[in-house]
């Protein structure tokens, strides 16, 4: 088994940087590249109701604007995050996308040319799991690469 090229999926939540301490000793061991992808999943703003619908589109176009560039702010703080505590010596290529979360990393598994993939999981079941879905569960389904879901079960 050759390891050239990690992919790891990576939020602002313990579970992905559980996720990434993983990946990243990993990459470590094999002296592999790193991609490090964020997905920034869109926010839907609710229509301006106003007397003039053109004032309307107007006002919600900014706000679309502004929001935009606070998210992909954010993803680059949240991914130099994880460069610096983690990085150390790796080669490490960085991914801001906006989209679904987990096509979102699929797509960025097949871009950089990953031959794994690390993702963490919030260890949600039942009920919980059928309202917010699994993007581990769909990224392991359909990614083109073999997947480490890294657990962390929470303390109760």
């Amino acid at each position: 088994m050759l390891i050239r090229k990690i992919l790891i999926g990576v939020d602002n939540s313990k579970f992905a940087d559980n996720a990434a301490q993983y990946g990243f000793d990993i990459a470590h061991k094999f002296k592999a590249k790193v991609g490090l992808v964020h997905i920034v999943e869109p926010v839907v703003l609710p229509y301006n109701n106003t007397t003039d619908p053109l004032m309307g589109a107007a006002d919600l176009g900014m706000a679309d604007v502004n929001l935009v560039d606070i998210q992909s702010n954010a993803s680059k703080v949240i991914v130099d995050s994880f460069i610096k505590k983690y990085g150390g010596d790796l080669e490490i290529t960085h991914f801001s996308e906006f989209g679904d979360t987990a096509d979102g990393i699929i797509q960025c598994s097949r871009d950089f040319g990953a031959d794994m993939i690390v993702v963490g999981t919030h260890s949600r079941s039942g009920l919980d799991r059928l309202l917010m879905g699994s993007v581990a569960e769909h990224v392991v389904r359909h990614a083109p690469v073999p997947v480490l879901v890294v657990p962390l079960k929470e303390q109760e």
